[in-house]
C-alpha cells in the first residue's frame, strides 16, 4: 500500500496517538482492530466522542465536566454547603465519591500550580474559589490534592487564602496503602504516613 492510499490510515493511527498512554504500536493495532473487526462500534465510537467534545463544558460551580449549566453533585441540595473539597482534576471527584461516604461539595483545579510551566492561580480558577470562600457559609476546606511537590504548594497556597477567611482547612492522609508492605513503600510515602498518624 502507498503512502498516498493509506493516508487515512495514517491519520487514524496518528489521532489515536493522542490518547495517553497510547505509543505508534497500541494505536496501529487499535486502528487495524477497529477497521478489521469492529467497525460499528468504531462509528458509535466517533459518534460519542463528537458528541461529548461538543456538548461537554466545566460547571459554573465546581469546574468538573457536566454537559449542563450545573453538575449533579453542585445541583443536590442534600449536601453538606458547609464543606467544600479540592481536587486536581474531574476523575478525583470520580474517585473520591465512589471511595468514600464524603456528602460536601467539590472544587476541581483542573491542574496545579506550576511556575515553570507558567500555570498560576489565575489558571486554576483560584478567583472564583476565592469568591465562593467570601460569599458561601464554608467552615471547612479539605485539600486533595495529590502528593507531588506542585500539589503540596497548591494546597499550600489555598491553605493560605482559606485563612484570610477564617475558613479551616484539613488535608488528606497519605500514606501506607491497605494491603502493602512496609519494605516495598517508598520513602516519601512512608514520610507522609508517619507525620500523619492519628490514635488508635
Amino acid at each position: 500500500m502507498s503512502e498516498s492510499e493509506s493516508s487515512l490510515l495514517n491519520e487514524l493511527v496518528s489521532s489515536l496517538k493522542c490518547l495517553p498512554g497510547v505509543g505508534a504500536r497500541t494505536a496501529q493495532r487499535m486502528a487495524f482492530h477497529l477497521l478489521e473487526k469492529d467497525r460499528d462500534n468504531g462509528l458509535k465510537l466517533a459518534d460519542a466522542m463528537r458528541s461529548a467534545i461538543e456538548n461537554i463544558g466545566h460547571c459554573k460551580q465546581c469546574r468538573t465536566l457536566t454537559e449542563h449549566e450545573n453538575c449533579k453533585i453542585c445541583a443536590d441540595k442534600g449536601r453538606n454547603p458547609e464543606t467544600l473539597c479540592i481536587v486536581e482534576n474531574p476523575s478525583d471527584v470520580l474517585a473520591v465519591e465512589q471511595a468514600t461516604a464524603y456528602r460536601g461539595y467539590y472544587f476541581v483545579l483542573m491542574g496545579k500550580l506550576s511556575p515553570l510551566d507558567g500555570i498560576g492561580p489565575e489558571d486554576l480558577g483560584l478567583d472564583l474559589l476565592e469568591q465562593r470562600l467570601e460569599n458561601e457559609s464554608i467552615n471547612e476546606l479539605i485539600l486533595a490534592t495529590n502528593p507531588t511537590v506542585e500539589g503540596e504548594v497548591t494546597a499550600h497556597y489555598i491553605s493560605e487564602l482559606a485563612t484570610q477567611y477564617n475558613v479551616k482547612t484539613t488535608r488528606i492522609a497519605h500514606g501506607v496503602p491497605v494491603g502493602g508492605e512496609l519494605d516495598y513503600v517508598d520513602s516519601s510515602t512512608l514520610s507522609h504516613a508517619f507525620e500523619g498518624r492519628r490514635n488508635y
